[in-house]
């Protein structure tokens, strides 16, 4: 990774943010620091940002607060940091938005892992977007996908952001409507082959595409689960320039 790649660490631990503010300084990053969701605004909104590294347990406005406020604006990928490590935290993580998920104590060598695979994963989305996309929108069931903008618009024209993992699960249902598609297949798809991201993720993803799409979340019908077999789009797909 080159140093063109800026990395966010929002933790109010000053030895932990000054631990990987040194680390990944020397692993080639631009790398900023914040101990609060204020200080962590007032850099986003100064110059761009690659990645935050986003701990769960801050004062005042928490991580999950945070990370979906972030969320809510675009795909910034973000990796939470939280002292919970139980399954259940992972998945609140997973479910407001984060890209990725790790329990202190670790290894910064782990966390460096991650976010190569995170950046190289959004660098190449982006690639194949600018170079693959041929059609601007894609509509389906009433919605409208913005390809570039990466932004749904809903029947009654209210827009929704999508973050990076969500808007590739959706992209990948709407190029393959009406089949059924492996959770092995779409953790590839949205994560690559050097994943280390549990199936559970992508069950997160569907989750919070039902909740945009699903006039009932209990009993979808655009998004179907298919048994033994993963999920399926449900619906005639129209590609617009």
């Amino acid at each position: 990774m080159s140093d063109q790649n800026h990395i966010l660490v929002v933790d109010d631990d000053h030895e932990i943010r000054e631990l990987l503010t040194d680390y990944l300084r020397d692993a080639g990053f631009h790398v900023s620091e914040a101990a609060n969701g204020r200080e962590m605004w007032r850099v986003v909104n100064k110059e761009p940002v690659n990645l935050i590294v986003l701990d769960l347990m801050l004062p005042g406005e928490d991580g999950l607060s945070l990370c979906r406020e972030v969320r809510a604006q675009g795909d910034l990928p973000i990796i939470m940091l939280t002292a919970k490590g139980t399954l259940v935290d992972r998945i609140i993580g997973l479910e407001v938005g984060a890209d990725d998920y790790l329990p202190k104590p670790f290894d910064p060598r782990e966390l460096l892992a991650r976010i190569k695979v995170i950046l190289r994963r959004t660098r190449n989305d982006r690639n194949k977007a600018a170079v693959a996309d041929e059609f601007s929108y894609i509509s389906f069931e009433g919605w409208r996908l913005d390809t570039h903008a990466r932004q749904m618009f809903s029947p009654e024209g209210v827009v929704v952001s999508l973050g990076s993992s969500d808007y590739m699960v959706l992209r990948a249902l709407l190029e393959h409507p009406n089949r059924p598609l492996s959770r092995d297949f779409l953790v590839e798809h949205v994560y690559g082959k050097e994943s280390h991201a549990m199936d559970r993720s992508i069950d997160v993803c569907i989750s919070r595409l039902r909740h945009h799409i699903e006039a009932d979340t209990r009993n979808p019908t655009i998004i179907r689960t298919v048994r033994n077999a993963g999920y399926m789009l449900a619906s005639q797909v129209k590609h617009e320039k």
